[in-house]
């Protein structure tokens, strides 16, 4: 029944029949335009779980032992709870079953919202895929919004008022929600994680959901109950946003922003105090401390011109001014010439 072609790559499968009461309804249960899609699908979740010895040794201690409906039931339970927790495939799974979410709910809701997968394909931004899946408000490709879906506990909240430019560049909810939304140049986005793969950082200020003023909002769901409320009402808050933004001459909750960083700059100065020392070294560090705070001050005072000037930043901007990228490569150089100070 089954051919292997090498040269194609590619299983080949004549035609079979199968008779499985759960099998038949599941697909009894579908759309004929949906199954030959989900019969692929099911392939691949089943390929994968046969791979984990786990698995086997699961089927081979329950045949016996339960009847056949138990064993059904558990066995597609274990089964998705493997699947999900599997670090290569829980977020293609998770970006899949958010977008069939959302888009049931616009259609039992009667709305014209569509929800598209976007994660495969770059956006706005060079080579940049942040942005899972595109709502589409009313159908209008003008009014987006973006959401980026992180099951990943070692993405923190990363307020900009605590946010250090000098140390790596990691994801976190503040910079993928502002990536998200220049990426896919959208009006407002969401980012999502699951309770089970959520930083306490994140839990602490948002237990279901938050918003973050002109950042974007935090829904926290629950995929392994298939609760995805929080989604909802995220989405429903998103969608008044995007569809009564307008543009303002001063906008006082991206001012607060700008004047947090430079609060949180002047106190880096301070520290300069601490590292008064007679020696090479320690006067090294000085230097260091001093032109990280010269090349800040110079890099804040860049965005409030702009901002000032403007109005208001672009998504764009506020990306660029989130990570830092610039006054970073800047600082490199510098501590290049303090290090070789003899």
């Amino acid at each position: 029944m089954i051919k292997i072609n090498q040269q194609l790559k590619r299983l080949e499968v004549k035609e079979f029949e199968i008779e499985n009461q759960i099998v038949f309804n599941y697909f009894d249960n579908l759309p004929a335009t949906e199954r030959n899609e989900k019969l692929l699908r099911a392939i691949y979740i089943g390929v994968l779980a046969l791979m984990e010895d786990r698995m086997s040794a699961f089927l081979s201690k329950t045949s016996n032992e339960l009847g056949t409906e138990l064993e059904s039931l558990k066995m597609i339970f274990d089964m998705k709870k493997e699947l999900f927790y599997k670090s290569s495939i829980k977020g293609v799974l998770a970006e899949d079953e958010i977008a069939d979410f959302l888009n049931q709910y616009f259609s039992d809701k009667r709305l014209k919202d569509r929800a598209l997968l976007t994660g495969h394909a770059a956006g706005a931004l060079p080579r940049n895929k942040t942005g899972d899946i595109v709502c589409e408000v009313d159908g209008n490709s003008n009014f987006k919004i973006a959401i980026e879906c992180k099951f990943d506990k070692s993405v923190r909240l990363g307020s900009i008022e605590t946010r250090d430019l000098f140390i790596r560049k990691t994801d976190t909810a503040w910079s993928q929600l502002l990536e998200a939304q220049a990426n896919r140049e959208a009006k407002i986005s969401i980012i999502v994680f699951d309770i089970s793969l959520v930083d306490n950082s994140v839990l602490k200020e948002f237990e279901n959901v938050g918003y973050i003023p002109n950042i974007g909002l935090i829904a926290i769901i629950n995929s392994q109950k298939g609760d995805y409320t929080n989604l909802a009402i995220a989405y429903m808050l998103a969608r008044d946003i995007a569809l009564n933004s307008r543009q303002v001459d001063l906008d006082k909750d991206l001012l607060v922003i700008l004047v947090n960083r430079i609060i949180k700059d002047i106190s880096e100065i301070t520290a300069i105090k601490n590292l008064v020392h007679n020696n090479i070294e320690n006067n090294k560090m000085i230097l260091k401390q001093l032109e990280k705070s010269i090349l800040l001050m110079e890099f804040n005072q860049q965005y409030l011109k702009k901002f000032l000037e403007d109005g208001t930043l672009t998504k764009e901007d506020l990306l660029n001014y989130y990570q830092g990228e610039d006054v970073k490569d800047k600082y490199r150089l510098i501590e290049r010439e303090i290090n070789e100070i003899s």
